[in-house]
Parts: C-alpha cells; sequence; structure tokens
C-alpha cells in the first residue's frame, strides 16, 4: 500500500485520462471563441499543476508550446518523460501554484481543471495564483479554472467511483468527500485507488483538503483580481456551445477568465 496517489503518476494519469482529448478539444475551441485576438494555430499553453502531463503531451501532439509545473517531483519526472518518450518538446518544472514566474506576457492561454485550484486553502493563496497566472498572460489571453462548487446545505458527503484501464493495469478509482464546512471553508476528501496489475492487488490511499466555494464566494474571489474579467461559464461536460451562468444550481464550473 502506498499512501499518496501523487507519487504513483501512472496510476493518477490512468484515472483521469478518459477526459482528455475531450478536454483538448474544449481548451483549443475556448481559445477560438474567447481570446482576443484568435487567430493564432499553435498556442502558447500554460498548465498550473500539470500533474501526470497527461493534456501537456495531448496539445503538444497538437503542434501547441506547452509549459507546465507541479509540485510533486514524482509528477515532474513522470511527465519530462513522457514528453520525451514521444518525441516531443515542452517545459515542466517543479513548482507552487501561488507562487511562480515564467515570464510576463509570455503565455495565449492558461488551464486547470479537475479541481485542482481548491487544494489553494486560503483566499489570499487563491488570489496570489489568479495573479500568477494573469502575469503570464498577454492581454487578451484566458484561463479555464475548472473546480467543484460547494453545498452548504447538504447534510452528508459525496461519492464517486469510476474505473480506468490501461495495458494490463486496472485501477478501481473512489473519491469521498465529507460535508462542506461553511465556517473554514473546506471539506476533507478521500481517494482509494485498487489497482490490479501483474496478477496482484494494492491500493493507493490519500486524504487532503480542499478549500471550498459557492458561487457568492466565486464572484468575491474574482472581484478581487482585477485582472480577470469572467466572460463565461461551463461546466464539466466540456461542451463550447452549452453556456452557463455562475450559480448554485450546478456542481461544476469551467470559468473562462479573460486578462485586461
Amino acid at each position: 500500500m502506498a499512501h499518496d496517489w501523487y507519487a504513483s503518476p501512472l496510476y493518477y494519469d490512468i484515472i483521469f485520462d478518459q477526459d482528455t482529448a475531450l478536454e483538448a478539444d474544449f481548451v483549443e475551441a475556448a481559445f477560438r471563441r474567447y481570446a482576443r485576438p484568435a487567430g493564432k494555430r499553435r498556442l502558447r499553453v500554460l498548465e498550473p499543476a500539470a500533474g501526470s502531463g497527461r493534456l501537456m503531451v495531448e496539445l503538444a501532439r497538437r503542434g501547441h508550446a506547452v509549459s507546465g509545473f507541479d509540485l510533486e517531483p514524482a509528477m515532474v519526472e513522470f511527465t519530462r518523460g513522457r514528453l520525451a518518450s514521444a518525441g516531443l518538446s515542452g517545459e515542466m518544472a517543479r513548482g507552487r501554484m501561488e507562487r511562480f514566474d515564467l515570464g510576463a506576457g509570455r503565455f495565449d492561454l492558461a488551464h486547470c481543471f479537475v479541481s485542482t485550484f481548491k487544494y489553494l486553502l486560503t483566499e489570499r493563496a487563491a488570489r496570489a495564483h489568479l495573479r500568477c497566472v494573469a502575469r503570464g498572460l498577454r492581454r487578451g489571453g484566458i484561463y479555464l479554472l475548472g473546480f467543484h462548487l460547494s453545498d452548504y446545505g447538504a447534510g452528508r458527503g459525496e461519492a464517486e467511483r469510476w474505473v480506468g484501464r490501461r495495458g494490463g493495469v486496472r485501477v478501481d478509482c473512489r473519491i469521498d468527500s465529507d460535508p462542506p464546512d461553511p465556517e473554514a471553508r473546506t471539506e476533507r476528501v478521500r481517494s482509494s485507488l485498487r489497482v490490479h496489475e501483474a496478477g496482484r492487488r494494492h491500493r493507493v490511499e490519500t486524504a487532503w483538503d480542499f478549500r471550498t466555494y459557492d458561487a457568492a464566494q466565486v464572484r468575491s474571489m474574482l472581484a478581487a483580481v482585477p485582472e480577470f474579467e469572467l466572460v463565461a461559464c461551463h461546466d464539466f461536460r466540456y461542451a463550447l456551445e452549452d453556456e452557463r451562468t455562475l450559480d448554485d444550481d450546478w456542481e461544476d464550473v469551467i470559468l473562462v477568465l479573460r486578462k485586461r
């Protein structure tokens, strides 16, 4: 049994890889719709907390110039190896979401999905992250930021479960979250990966805290970072034709933030 899925990049990659092509399609289409100007075909793309590098590799295959960073050394090395083995170029470094500088005005687009943003546990850290991303984007560039919203009236936690497969490896993933605490603005989350590989089984268990947001708290946070304007919202179906409003009637949100 390992105790941290971030130190197990292959298994982490398998369970999140199912929507990679769909997410990459959304990234490209969102740029064409929302960036100003939006005529470029080869984009300079930044991914904070890039994890196992699945989207970096996919976007590099499509001809884009990709850069990313992650705090976990195993993820950094895994991503570098994937890019090298695929014969692709990309910049992957170790860094923190709330404190990085990869060059001012360097990127056309940045993206961060699957609630990674919620690892930033304070308002100060969240705003610092947004300012770092804004600094890295050129004027008119966009940041696609996706995370789950919280229902503070929920009386019980939530659970989701799915299975990923690659080659001879099967990973059963279950993620449980406690009800959000409206005063502390945190929720406890636990992941359990049951791995079937080469005739043996083992588990990878991880627990952490997420910061919580409802729609009003998202608006308050964005109001404190005037470098960005909110130009659209979508959800985790990654359907560009389906724009949403920022409210509490849905469980997740992808904010389309454009640098002023």
